[in-house]
């Protein structure tokens, strides 16, 4: 098993488990498109080329949103450990792959819900059988809002005027009907470029683990950058104003077993490629018949 070095004031083995921690966030098809780079003073946040998914997200919008997520998972993790992350996305001057650089900023305790979201991380899964037509309660729709603008997105939750002609947007993913679903959240943010899809990426999980840290289920519907036209219609339907990055599907449902990982020490990178390094547009892990059904984020 790899050795882990030490990072910050944290020893090999806690550096193991916030590296664990980070990748257990959800992805598309299960690929897990993030890796990370550990310095003595900082953890960078990288994207694996090898696992992007082309034929299903060409610009590489579900890939940024699920490296958010797992962006999230480290941030709770690190914080969890006693280390209060500072983080740039994007740094300038940074090879292609790196997404994201996170440094100290000296100790912190966690809170109360900094301590629930990080037990809410192993427990998270997709609820792949249907909700229970059980209502969420009016309480736990406001922490999910919150949740969202804690990360700077806003959670759009569906009112009943509204079902229809989303539930008709949803359709035409020929994937899952969002109607018998208690609750039909969309995330937005108030851009679409690369630094907001990060930014998605870490309210969508803050929100996904919130649901968890409250008892309740999610489905995430296949992610809005594959649907033709999707984005647009849901931006339109919503006010012109957000622009639309996730939607999931939010209740009480059965458990649903974890999916299988990959080990923490093959995460880990120890060069990054140089500035003119191109991504590869093939190398998918998947398999094509996976790629056409739209398998969510796992």
């Amino acid at each position: 098993m790899r050795r882990f070095p030490a990072v910050f004031d944290l020893v090999p083995d806690q550096v193991a488990q916030v590296i664990q921690l980070a990748g257990l966030a959800p992805s598309p098809n299960n690929g897990q498109p993030w890796r990370f780079r550990l310095l003595p003073h900082a953890i960078e946040v990288h994207v694996d080329p090898a696992r992007r998914l082309p034929a299903t997200d060409p610009d590489d919008h579900e890939l940024r949103l699920a490296c958010g997520a797992a962006l999230l998972n480290l941030r709770l993790a690190l914080t969890h450990a006693g280390v209060r992350p500072v983080v740039t996305l994007l740094p300038h001057l940074s090879p292609p792959t790196v997404l994201a650089e996170v440094r100290s900023g000296g100790h912190q305790r966690p809170d109360a819900e900094q301590i629930a979201l990080y037990e809410a991380i192993p427990e998270r899964r997709t609820q792949r059988r249907p909700l229970q037509p059980t209502s969420v309660p009016a309480a736990i729709q406001h922490e999910l809002r919150v949740a969202a603008r804690a990360e700077g997105a806003w959670l759009h939750l569906v009112q009943p005027a509204e079902h229809d002609a989303l539930a008709g947007l949803v359709r035409r993913t020929r994937l899952v009907d969002a109607e018998p679903a208690p609750l039909l959240a969309v995330l937005c943010t108030a851009g679409s470029d690369p630094e907001n899809d990060l930014e998605a990426g870490q309210a969508w999980q803050r929100v996904w683990l919130t649901a968890t840290a409250r008892g309740l289920a999610a489905t995430p519907l296949p992610l809005l950058a594959e649907a033709n036209g999707i984005r647009d219609d849901l931006r339109r339907l919503l006010g012109d104003v957000p622009h639309p990055q996730a939607w999931l599907l939010i209740g009480y449902g059965e458990p649903s077993p974890a999916m299988p990982r990959r080990d923490p020490g093959e995460l880990l990178i120890d060069a990054v490629p140089s500035t003119d390094h191109e991504w590869p547009v093939t190398a998918e892990p998947v398999r094509p018949a996976a790629i056409r059904r739209g398998v969510p984020p796992v």
